[in-house]
């Protein structure tokens, strides 16, 4: 494990967006597992203006995306697959028919679980799976259980879930109740790992995944296993971690 200290959201942003660049600039047609939410956000800005620059070409770039909202169509302005073209996709030159995410529409979610998982195993793999943390320590939306979750999966997502991505909807009562997510062990997987974290509400959870016990009720905490784990996170995220 490597943790990575930066000062504050911009400057873990262009730390992240570093290693993603790198993992691009040296294997042009790698896969990178890409993740949504309020913590990449500044990462995907760095990474469009360096494009912008000509310092990054995705030309021959895969993604495939950690999750998506049961129900949810591309179009829809709160679903991931518009999230990701709406803050990245459509701002470089990446090819749309390699930008994969779980089809939340499909009207049989476990055929659709397969699917991915076997799209995943012909692109050979995600080279660099990048990751946010929950509140309670999910991993896309891998939430507390009796187990670790394995494969791509339809989940329950929980309340406390739900309550922290209703400021993306009207109310948290549109916020859907299930979605299509990776499992830990496809997750586990990756041949790199950047796990990126901002801010004081994180500080607690983030001690407990990287130095608490490993163990399903914070799926997170498996992230201590994988050989080449990469951990970027600002000074308030990092406030209960010394040294």
């Amino acid at each position: 494990m490597k943790i990575i200290r930066a000062t504050d959201y911009r400057d873990m942003s262009r730390k992240a967006a570093n290693f993603l660049s790198a993992q691009v600039i040296l294997k042009e047609n790698c896969v990178l597992g890409l993740a949504t939410g309020s913590t990449v956000l500044g990462i995907y800005e760095q990474l469009i203006q360096w494009y912008n620059k000509g310092d990054i070409d995705f030309s021959a770039v895969s993604t495939v995306n950690l999750d998506e909202y049961a129900g949810l169509s591309s179009e829809d302005p709160n679903s991931y697959g518009y999230y990701m073209n709406t803050n990245l996709f459509r701002h470089i030159n990446i090819d749309p028919r390699r930008c994969h995410l779980p089809d939340g529409t499909a009207a049989d979610l476990t055929a659709e679980c397969l699917h991915y998982e076997e799209l995943i195993q012909q692109l050979g793999g995600i080279d660099m799976q990048l990751l946010g943390l929950g509140e309670n320590g999910h991993i896309g939306f891998n939430e507390p259980h009796q187990s670790f979750a394995q494969m791509t999966h339809v989940v329950e997502l929980s309340e406390s879930t739900r309550a922290a991505n209703a400021r993306f909807f009207s109310s948290e009562e549109d916020v859907p109740k299930q979605a299509v997510t990776m499992g830990v062990k496809r997750i586990m997987q990756a041949r790199r790992i950047l796990l990126c974290v901002s801010g004081q509400r994180k500080a607690r959870i983030l001690k407990e995944v990287l130095f608490g016990p490993v163990i399903p009720a914070i799926p997170g905490s498996i992230l201590q296993m994988h050989p080449r784990l990469t951990v970027v996170a600002d000074a308030d995220a990092l406030a209960e971690i010394r040294g």
